[in-house]
C-alpha cells in the first residue's frame, strides 16, 4: 500500500521549524544536512504527538539522509504501521526503518499530555541547533533526548572538555531542569575528525546574517540572559555586542556564547554594559 500523506498542524510545526532557521547563505552542505535532520525529527516528534493513536506511546526517531529510524513499542501492528506512515508523510522523509516492536501490554499509565510532547520535541530541536552552531562541538557524534524537561546526551566526544562543553550548553538552555551527559570520550579518532571538520570550515561561506542570526537565537535559548537588552551586529565574521547585562558574569558568558559560534573571528564587547 503507497504511503499517504496528510497535513500537520501548521501552529506546531511552525514552533518547531523555528528552532533551526535554514542556512543556504552557509553553503556548507554537511551542516545543513544535520539541521535538516534535526528539523524533520521535529516535525515527525509533532506529528505522532498530535496523533492520539500514537501519542501514548514513547517513540524514539532518528534522521539521517532523508531516512528516517524508528524504535519503540506499541501495542498493535496497526499503530506500528500508522507510525511509518506519518513518518513518511514529512517533507523530505524518503524511507523508514520501522524498528517499532509490537507489545499487546505497552501501554500503561497515563499518557504525557499534548502541551508535554510538544515541549520535549522542542527542547530536543534547541539543545541539537545549539550543538550544531557551536564551533567545538559541531563535529561530535552526539544524539539528544528530552522528557519532561530531563535531557540525556549519548553518543562520543573526542575530549573531556568537550563533553563537558556539550553538557554546558544543553544545561545552559532555557527549559531544561536536569541533564545527564552520558557522552563516552573517545580520542582514538580526534585527529582525523579535527582535520575534518577543520577541512569542512575552510570550505564553508558563511555569512555574517547567519552569524548574527546564531548568536541571537543563542541568546534567547539561554536561561541565564535577556536577549531582549542585547543587540548583535557582524561584519566580515567580527560580533559586536550592545546593551546592557546585570553582571560582569553575564557579560562574560554573552561574549563566550558569541565566540564560539561557527564562523565568529572575533567580539567586540566594549559596548556592553553592566547595568547598576
Amino acid at each position: 500500500m503507497p504511503p499517504f500523506k496528510f497535513p500537520l498542524l501548521a501552529g506546531a510545526t511552525a514552533l518547531l521549524l523555528s528552532l533551526a532557521p535554514l542556512v543556504a547563505q552557509a553553503a556548507a552542505q554537511p551542516l545543513a544536512e544535520q539541521l535538516q535532520a534535526a528539523r524533520q525529527e521535529g516535525s515527525i516528534w509533532t506529528a505522532f504527538a498530535l496523533n492520539r493513536h500514537l501519542n501514548p506511546f514513547k517513540l524514539d526517531i532518528a534522521v539521517e539522509g532523508g531516512r528516517a529510524r524508528l524504535s519503540g513499542r506499541v501495542e498493535s501492528a496497526v499503530q506500528k504501521e500508522l507510525a511509518e506512515r506519518v513518518a513518511l508523510s514529512i517533507d523530505g522523509i524518503e524511507k523508514v526503518d520501522n524498528r517499532i516492536e509490537v507489545d499487546e501490554g505497552t501501554a500503561e499509565g497515563e499518557p504525557p499530555t499534548l502541551v508535554q510532547r510538544l515541549e520535549d520535541a522542542t527542547l530536543t530541536a534547541t539543545v541539537k541547533s545549539k550543538l550544531l552552531w557551536n564551533s567545538n562541538t559541531r563535529g561530535l557524534d552526539i544524539q539528544v533526548e528530552s522528557q519532561d524537561g530531563a535531557v540525556t546526551l549519548s553518543g562520543r566526544a573526542q575530549t573531556p572538555a568537550a563533553k563537558e562543553l556539550a553538557g554546558q550548553l544543553a544545561s545552559n538552555t532555557d527549559g531544561v531542569r536536569e541533564l545527564f551527559n552520558h557522552l563516552s570520550v573517545s580520542t582514538a579518532d580526534s585527529s582525523a575528525s579535527e582535520i575534518e571538520v577543520a577541512a569542512e570550515e575552510a570550505r564553508e561561506a558563511i555569512s555574517d546574517g547567519w552569524i548574527t542570526s546564531k548568536v541571537k537565537a543563542s541568546f534567547v535559548y539561554s536561561r541565564n540572559l535577556d536577549a531582549l537588552n542585547l543587540d548583535v551586529e557582524t561584519k566580515d565574521g567580527f560580533v559586536s555586542l550592545r546593551g546592557s547585562v546585570l553582571s560582569a558574569a553575564e557579560k562574560r558568558l554573552a561574549v563566550d556564547i558569541a565566540r564560539n559560534i561557527r564562523g565568529v573571528r572575533g567580539v567586540d564587547a566594549d559596548a556592553l554594559l553592566i547595568s547598576d
